[in-house]
This record gives structure tokens, C-alpha cells and sequence, in this order.
């Protein structure tokens, strides 16, 4: 049985897959954040990138385009600041909601406040109720960790569309690896032949609405068409707790409670799935990043991961309400909850392939997506 040992810079510890200590007592994820800073500097370094990244942007349109660049919404922190940082540069943004059925009514108010006040254009594309709600039932059927994975998969695919629909070049997400870490892979992984083969195995309804980016067309937006996919919190000084408190004094902005509870599906893949089913706990790898970034001490880090993500009885509520939503009964709830869990590894996927040409994929991927994917520099570090 491997001993138990926890990270001398953060808070991973032995229950994160591929990690290794070295004679200090130092994690490889450490490692992997430190290289990610190296790899995006802030400072004047990225205050330098970024104000080189705006002009492109402001180039990549007419100026009597009405935007110039796409900004994914969800009514928490990253995306509303994000909503105000692209008007303070005098950007021309366009805000597009992934609308699941599962946004919190707070999520939704928040993204009318910031649209609103900063006078932005709204976009929401609603994926059919009854049809997602298929999809998320076959990955608990599935005994998959990242239950919602059908999530991420259709927001990148909605900017992409959305983006080539408008001729925008540019889409801008409030990612920040400073403040949420590089996860495990085996612990979100997800595309879109996992997908589609996971409903096929597992659901009832056709796919209708629900928005597919296949490999070949990302490579074809990206390349051919040029849509670059920039995270301007990579260059930019940016700290979760700061941005919250200026959000709420300029727009009314609210709080949520929790990292991704601004959606209640989210929020429970995050909060309850995750670590009472498979023993993962997402907020070892951001209150590590955020230790590693000054935002927070090692010792409040530690005080946090000991206790629930919030109060047990809301969690039980919650559960309840997306057992009912989603159409379960108790007993079959209980049924696949006692499942054997499963791995991405045991469905197909793309994965595979993008271990064996990891090498190859890297630049190629970099023309596409306008820098390397997190993804390899933990292939990297894991494999060292």
C-alpha cells in the first residue's frame, strides 16, 4: 500500500494520480505549475503579450464590425470579470451562455447585471432539456468521474459555432491555471468520440441539439479559419478574492458559495459525485495553484481541504434535487452509486492517440489553439 505524503509547496498529496515527490518532498505537480508560470509570464512580460494580443484582436475585425472576439458567460467570477476586463480594453465582445438547465438563478442574474451595465451583447444557446438530461444520465450510468463532462464538450463547441457564425477570430475564456491548477487528467478527461460513444451505450434520445466539435472541424476552425482561443488571465494580474470584491461593489454582483456552483449540475459532479463516489477532491489542485500564486497560505489551504465543500444537509438537498431531475429513482440511484467505478480508459476516446503522437500533436495543436495545451505539460512532467 503506498504511504501516504503530501506536497511541501502545496496541498497535493498521494491521492492525485502520477504524482511523485522528490528528496524535499516536492510534487511533480508542482513542477507543472511552476513551468506554466515560467511558460506565461505575467508582469511587464505579459502586460507586454497581452497589449500585443488586443491589438490583434482590434485588427481581426472591421471597425464597424459590432465585436471582436467571443467571451463564454456563466455568471461566476472568471467570466463576469473577464466581461469587464475586455470593455476596459476596449474590446467589442460578444457574451455567449451554454444554457443546460442547470444554471442557478444567482448565475443568471449575474450575467443580466454585467451584460447590462458594460452595455454587451447577449447570446444563449439552449441545448434541449430532455436531450441533455440523457447525455448527463449516461455518464452516471457510466460510473464515470467527471460527470460533467457533456458540459465542457458543448461550450467549447457553442463558442467555436458561434464564433464562425459571426466571423469572430478570437474567443477570450477566464481560464486561470494560477488559481485552478492543471487537474489530473484521469480525473476530467473527456472528447467527443468518449461522448458519443458513452450516450450511444448508455442513453435512449438521438442528439439533436446538443453542439458536437469534432477533431477534424477544430482543426479547421482553428487553422483554416483562424479562431484562436486566448486566456488573458495567462498575461494579466488576477486574483479570484480581489476580482469578487469589485465585481459585487460595481455591478451588484453575488457570490455563489462555491468553484463551478454557479451551476447546480456542476456543483454537484464537484462537490458530491467526485469525492463521495471516487475519492477526488478538485480542491487539493486549486488551493495548491492558489498557494503557489500568493493568493492564499499553505496553512488556510490545509484548514479548507479539512473541511465539506458546504454544509452536508444542502449537499443532501442537492442530491435529491438532481436525483429528481434527472429522473432517478432512490433505488436506482443507489444502484449506480454502488457501481464499480470507472476510468476514462475504459471507453473509448482520443486519448490514446494523443499519447502516441503526443510530440507531433503539441506544435500542431499550438497553431490551433494558440499555445500549448496544459495537457502536455503534464504528459511531460508525469513521464520525466
Amino acid at each position: 500500500m503506498k504511504l501516504y505524503q503530501i506536497c511541501q509547496e502545496g496541498i497535493w498529496d498521494t491521492s492525485v494520480p502520477g504524482i511523485r515527490f522528490n528528496e524535499r518532498g516536492v510534487s511533480n505537480y508542482a513542477t507543472i505549475q511552476r513551468k506554466l508560470s515560467e511558460a506565461f509570464p505575467r508582469g511587464e512580460q505579459g502586460a507586454q503579450e497581452w497589449a500585443r494580443i488586443v491589438e490583434r484582436i482590434r485588427a481581426s475585425a472591421p471597425q464597424n464590425a459590432r465585436y471582436d472576439c467571443i467571451i463564454g458567460v456563466s455568471g461566476g467570477t472568471d467570466s463576469s470579470y473577464l466581461l469587464h476586463i475586455a470593455k476596459e480594453y476596449g474590446l467589442r465582445p460578444l457574451a455567449v451562455n451554454l444554457d443546460n438547465g442547470w444554471n442557478s438563478d444567482i448565475s443568471v442574474k449575474n450575467i443580466r447585471k454585467m451584460v447590462t451595465a458594460l452595455n454587451i451583447d447577449l447570446e444563449t444557446y439552449v441545448i434541449d432539456y430532455e436531450e441533455i438530461k440523457d447525455i448527463l444520465r449516461s455518464y452516471l450510468l457510466a460510473g464515470l468521474p467527471w460527470a460533467d463532462a457533456p458540459t465542457d464538450s458543448a461550450i467549447k463547441a457553442v463558442l467555436f459555432q458561434i464564433a464562425r457564425k459571426e466571423g469572430i477570430k478570437y474567443i477570450l475564456t477566464g481560464t486561470d491555471f494560477r488559481s485552478e491548477g492543471k487537474q489530473p487528467t484521469e480525473w476530467t478527461y473527456t472528447d467527443l468520440k468518449q461522448i458519443q460513444h458513452v450516450h450511444k451505450r448508455f442513453g435512449r434520445l438521438p442528439m439533436k441539439t446538443y453542439p458536437m466539435l469534432p477533431v477534424w472541424k477544430l482543426f479547421y476552425l482553428g487553422y483554416v479559419k483562424g479562431i484562436k482561443h486566448i486566456a488573458p488571465f495567462n498575461y494579466l494580474p488576477y486574483q479570484k478574492n480581489e476580482a469578487q470584491a469589485m465585481l459585487k461593489e460595481k455591478y451588484g454582483w453575488e457570490y455563489y458559495g462555491g468553484h463551478h456552483h454557479e451551476n447546480l449540475y456542476t456543483k454537484f459532479a464537484v462537490a458530491y459525485w467526485l469525492p463521495r463516489k471516487f475519492g477526488i477532491d478538485k480542491r487539493r489542485i486549486t488551493l495548491s495553484a492558489q498557494i503557489m500564486s500568493g493568493e492564499i497560505t499553505r496553512d488556510q489551504a490545509l484548514g479548507m481541504i479539512n473541511q465539506p465543500p458546504y454544509a452536508l444537509e444542502q449537499m443532501e438537498a442537492d442530491r435529491e434535487y438532481v436525483m429528481k431531475k434527472l429522473d432517478f429513482t432512490l433505488e436506482e440511484f443507489q444502484k449506480l452509486w454502488h457501481a464499480p467505478n470507472k476510468s476514462f480508459l475504459d471507453y473509448p476516446s482520443y486519448y490514446p492517440l494523443i499519447r502516441r503522437l503526443a510530440r507531433l500533436a503539441a506544435p500542431v495543436l499550438k497553431l490551433v489553439l494558440s499555445s500549448k495545451p496544459k495537457i502536455f505539460y503534464e504528459m511531460e512532467e508525469r513521464a520525466a
